[in-house]
This record gives structure tokens, sequence and C-alpha cells, in this order.
């Protein structure tokens, strides 16, 4: 295995869409996982432009949001998964998203992809200059409690997110 995080890019659409098919279509972690129709290159190009606009620091972020690395989890040429990094936190993310999103295509969990993805995450957050890092998770999504608290996530709280369509929410620190 050669697990990379990789910015979103043209070489790569049939595997982004093929991940995003799996996932249902729906977005997740603001990775613009919108189903793509065969041969869809707007949804990808829209895609890029958004994560490049949002990882751009000398511009300000649009209202209620942050800056924010979009990557893909890449595998030997492969879209095995999604990680979002954002920079900071504002008021929603402190609460329901954190610091740090990812999502394994179903096909390709349980085989170490949300462990390195989040690894590489987590080291891209230094190179921000943060000094600790706050995930959630569902509250009974056990594989990812599993791979939070293996990065060196500890318990804050488990708080209601219904609001959110979530029953509850874990809320993990991890320090830098």
């Amino acid at each position: 295995m050669t697990i990379e995080l990789t910015r979103p890019t043209a070489d790569l659409f049939g595997s982004w869409a093929s991940a995003v098919t799996e996932f249902g279509g729906v977005h997740i972690d603001g990775s613009g996982m919108t189903a793509p129709t065969s041969g869809d290159w707007s949804t990808l190009e829209e895609l890029m432009a958004t994560a490049q606009r949002m990882a751009d620091t000398s511009t300000p972020a649009p209202d209620g949001r942050v800056h924010n690395d979009l990557y893909w989890i890449t595998d030997g040429g492969e879209v095995v998964g999604f990680v979002s990094v954002r920079h900071e936190l504002n008021e929603w993310l402190r609460h329901f998203g954190g610091h740090i999103g990812y999502a394994v295509r179903p096909t390709r969990r349980r085989q170490g992809y949300a462990h390195a993805g989040l690894a590489l995450a987590i080291e891209r957050t230094r190179e921000l200059g943060l000094s600790r890092v706050m995930l959630t998770c569902d509250d009974d999504n056990a594989g990812s409690c599993r791979t939070i608290e293996g990065a060196g996530g500890v318990l804050e709280d488990v708080v209601d997110a219904a609001e959110q369509g979530h029953p509850r929410l874990r809320r993990y620190w991890i320090e830098l």
C-alpha cells in the first residue's frame, strides 16, 4: 500500500466518481461529494476550484466557513476515501465538525485507510501550527471511535446532534 493525501485532480476522475457513487452521492465532510453523471467533468472542476479557493489563506474564507484543505485518500492511484483539514474552528465546527473529517469508501473499510489517512491529516495540522485538533464521530460508529482513539484522541463528551441528522456525536481532542 502506498497511501497518500492527494488534492483533487482530473487524473483521478474515474476513481473519484466511483467512490462518490459508492457513498450514494451524499455530501460528506464538505468534500464536494455529489454523484457525478458519467463524464460529468463540471462537477469535478467545481470541486477542484472550490478546494483551491477554500485552501487559499491569502483571501478571506466565505461567511460562515473556514479555510479547509480537501484531500483524497489514495492508494496506488485509487481514491479510497476523503479527508478535510480545517485550519480553525468556527462555532458550528466547534460543536459538530472538528478540525478533521474523513470518510473511507465502504468497500475499502477495515483495511487501515482511515488510520493512515487520519495520521497524514494530523501531520498537515501540525504544518498549520495547530497545537491540538478536534474530531467528531457518531456515537455508534465503533470503527471511527477506535481510529480516533488509536491516534491519541481523548473523549471530551458526547453531545446531542439530532438537529444535524446524527443522534449523538462523540467529540475528541488530540494533542499534537
